[in-house]
């Protein structure tokens, strides 16, 4: 059975329509990881989008329910050069084509990535739509042009309710702007007692559950469209420690005065690497996020560059001077990628510890 994905510029690729049927638009972006695709598909920060994965073979290892990032995939799409129907790992519990008709996801595959990768590259993410039907091409550009990415993506996957992780140390509140199941496992880790909040919550909201610390996660969209949280995060800085990861990075510099802006393809993979500009080590991280902090915009406010992208010398972490605050742009806790990063969240848990003791509270780390 044939599928199309149809770019907003025009461009049409047809290949073999797989996974869920039907048609889905979204923004079209790229994955630079050699695996790791369950956890892309349901990580909550891809939300809205249509997910083209580089590498020319997904799927050889089948789905797991141990490798999801949430209960659910959050991609309005998946492309892919060539899948795997049979999969072959002993954790293999079902395939991918299985999982996504599962979740109702539109898939294509065998097209020329590299090609589609290319012309995101140069010309920037743009709108798309896959699909499986039989939709008269004039009609499909049409309905594509009418297309509206969705405002306020956060709402869309945090949590509605409040629930707490139990842990016997540090109590830990989390913003949920969309978080993924590798940051809890790394505060549980470190046996936090974590209470997760949705991520509207008020300033007396979060201050009421007695926290020793406030993460900020992941999650999908523009920070801009968030001023709420914004003003809320204002009041927060200097009151408790902050760590804040992706969507919750931007959001503190926000708060601190910086300005966010788009980037042309954003970052997305598990091989970026990142420059800590006080150690002067190298990191390889796993990144998604289509936002970054200006770093011309750190001038005039109290935030320290802290890490840099390799790649494009874009800001990949920050901390707040003076302040019990800092954040990165990148994953530290990976899923999927590498977890050279993972000593952030004992950075973290010192930070707080210094600020129960009533010591320095700086986020100063080696």
């Amino acid at each position: 059975m044939g599928a199309r994905l149809l770019l907003e510029d025009g461009t049409l690729f047809e290949g073999t329509h797989f996974g869920a049927s039907g048609e889905s638009f979204g923004e079209v972006v790229f994955n630079t990881g050699m695996t790791g695709f369950q956890e892309v598909l349901t990580d909550p920060s891809y939300y809205g989008q249509i997910v083209t994965m580089t590498y020319p073979l997904i799927g050889n290892y089948g789905c797991t329910v141990d490798d999801m990032e949430s209960t659910r995939s959050h991609v309005r799409g998946f492309v892919v050069r060539s899948y795997e129907t049979i999969p072959s790992h002993f954790k293999s519990e079902f395939s991918l084509d299985d999982y996504l008709k599962r979740e109702g996801v539109v898939a294509i595959a065998d097209i020329d990535t590299r090609k589609l990768t290319r012309i995101l590259r140069v010309h920037g993410t743009m709108k798309g739509v896959i699909t499986s039907l039989d939709t008269p091409l004039a009609q499909l550009q049409q309905r594509l042009a009418d297309y509206v990415h969705p405002v306020d993506q956060v709402a869309q996957v945090t949590t509605k309710t409040p629930y707490r992780i139990p842990g016997e140390g540090l109590r830990v509140v989390l913003l949920d702007f969309g978080v993924k199941m590798g940051v809890l496992r790394s505060l549980r880790a470190r046996n936090c007692d974590v209470v997760v909040l949705p991520a509207y919550s008020t300033y007396e909201e979060i201050m009421a559950w007695g926290p020793n610390g406030l993460m900020m996660s992941n999650g999908p969209g523009d920070p801009m469209d968030l001023p709420e949280i914004v003003e809320t995060i204002k009041r927060l800085i200097g009151r408790i420690p902050i760590f804040g990861i992706c969507m919750g990075h931007q959001l503190l510099c926000l708060a601190r005065g910086a300005q966010t802006e788009k980037l042309r393809f954003g970052h997305r993979g598990a091989n970026h690497p990142v420059k800590d500009l006080r150690t002067g080590r190298v990191y390889m991280t796993s990144q998604n996020h289509g936002y970054v902090v200006r770093e011309e915009s750190l001038r005039n406010t109290n935030l320290e560059l802290t890490h840099i992208n390799q790649n494009d010398g874009t800001v990949e972490g920050v901390r707040v001077k003076q302040e019990a605050a800092f954040s990165v742009q990148y994953h530290p806790e990976a899923r999927p990628g590498p977890d050279d990063s993972d000593e952030l969240f004992d950075e973290f848990i010192q930070l707080m510890k210094q600020f129960v003791q009533g010591g320095d509270v700086n986020a100063k780390t080696k």
